[in-house]
């Protein structure tokens, strides 16, 4: 085996170590308990049968198998409603199931709120609820705030949004203020309802109240922080017109803030995130005979800039150790032209990156924990030192595949692209970057 194969090869087990060490699963198992009609999440105690209705709402990616390993623990005690973008064999009794849309929302988005809503609203001060929220819920669950923002309105505007380059929280800030159900307005349709949130988060740690765009949390965003930020980004032009008229007006409503009464009774609890994938890869890494360091300072940067930044540290660092590993967990921002092709920012990022280490002992992967990156069937891919001789002698274009934001078609024909379906889970990307 060569040493450029031998190093693919490391990578994708690093990543795959990472994704089983992250799973819903052993995350439930860590920290949420059941026994004796008492459910412990983390530090709390509920103690089910002193309520007069208990629901659950799951919504995003993670919403059904969060749903599911709940229902092992605390059985036919619970029912509610599952809105999650993924199709599964199966669905839990007690549950209404609505397949909301993912990456932009759809109407059984809008049936699904609307659902949520009606629930909420029929609680009372002697109900608890129980939100498990996960990456994804900002288009699954969708309802928008002004009547005259139609569905393929709030398409166009996701669209605009992710298209945009801006961060997930610059984003979400808007689509909370845009939403009926995000930025903690979820949280006041539950009419005075004990709420505990368990989370499996695909945003910045500092930034929780941007998984899903908050529904249950009170917002740290500002209505005059979307003015700036669609300015910042030149997002109005490509906005519909009934979003546009709002920010024209500048007549967009305040979202609940930390003082609002709908969180008195509250409370939010993250039991997963890039966190643990981000140790899971580097104690995989270590394993192989890797030097590992975690760095995810470039989280949220734009990917040519993060790329550098991190091969830059990647050779300084092999000045010292005979191998290293850097583990980049977070997210890098790609402005994404509208006739792109086949792929996301992880593929991106490693096309890019394949450019810059041509003959060199270094691999570098990018892919996402949900499985699935940008409009391909891949997770990400793996590129190394060999990628551009392979692809020339395959008989492709890398700089065309890199202009044409189309890399997908790319990796998969080098064998190079990361497969492994959707999850049903979602705690961001992890980049793994190694050097012989």
């Amino acid at each position: 085996m060569s040493i450029a194969h031998s190093m693919r090869s490391a990578a994708r087990e690093v990543f795959l170590h990472a994704l089983s060490e992250a799973s819903i699963e052993k995350a439930f198992d860590r920290q949420v308990h059941y026994q004796r009609g008492v459910l412990r999440v983390c530090d709390d105690l509920y103690d089910l049968k002193s309520y007069g209705r208990v629901v659950s709402i799951a919504f995003g990616k993670a919403a059904h198998r969060m749903a599911e390993i709940l229902a092992r623990q605390v059985g036919a005690t619970v029912e509610g409603i599952i809105v999650d973008p993924n199709q599964h064999p199966y669905q839990l009794a007690g549950y209404r199931y609505f397949a909301g849309g993912h990456p932009q929302p759809n109407e059984e988005s809008v049936r699904g709120a609307e659902a949520i809503l009606k629930t909420l609203g029929a609680l009372n001060p002697q109900s608890l609820v129980i939100f498990l929220v996960s990456g994804g819920g900002s288009a699954a669950v969708e309802k928008p705030v002004d009547s005259e923002i139609t569905l393929p309105d709030l398409v166009a505007t996701y669209k605009a949004l992710v298209n945009s380059g801006a961060p997930i929280a610059k984003i979400n800030a808007i689509r909370k203020h845009l939403s009926a159900v995000k930025g903690g307005r979820m949280a006041q349709a539950a009419n005075g309802a004990q709420q505990v949130s368990i989370m499996v988060s695909d945003v910045p740690e500092n930034a929780l109240d941007s998984l899903s765009s908050g529904p249950t949390m009170p917002d740290s965003s500002t209505v005059d922080d979307c003015y700036r930020i669609a300015h910042e980004h030149n997002m109005l032009p490509d906005f519909p017109a009934s979003v546009r008229e709002l920010f024209d007006r500048r007549a967009l409503d305040e979202t609940p803030k930390q003082d609002d009464a709908a969180f008195v009774r509250s409370r939010w609890w993250k039991v997963l995130s890039n966190e643990t994938a981000e140790k899971a890869a580097a104690t995989a890494a270590a394993r192989h005979g890797f030097a590992v360091e975690i760095d995810h300072s470039c989280d949220d940067w734009d990917f040519a800039r993060a790329a550098d930044y991190l091969l830059e540290r990647l050779r300084t660092l092999k000045k010292n150790v005979a191998k290293v590993c850097i583990i980049s967990g977070g997210e890098v921002t790609v402005k994404v032209p509208a006739n792109a092709g086949a792929g996301g920012r992880n593929q991106h990022f490693a096309l890019y990156c394949a450019r810059k280490i041509a003959e060199e002992n270094i691999a570098v992967l990018s892919a996402g924990t949900d499985g699935i990156d940008g409009n391909s069937l891949a997770a990400g891919a793996v590129a190394d030192g060999t990628t551009l001789e392979r692809a020339q002698k395959a008989g492709l274009d890398v700089a065309a595949h890199l202009s044409g934001f189309n890399s997908f078609p790319l990796f998969e024909k080098l064998g190079d692209a990361i497969q492994t379906g959707p999850t049903g889970n979602n705690v961001r990307d992890l980049r793994v970057l190694l050097a012989y």
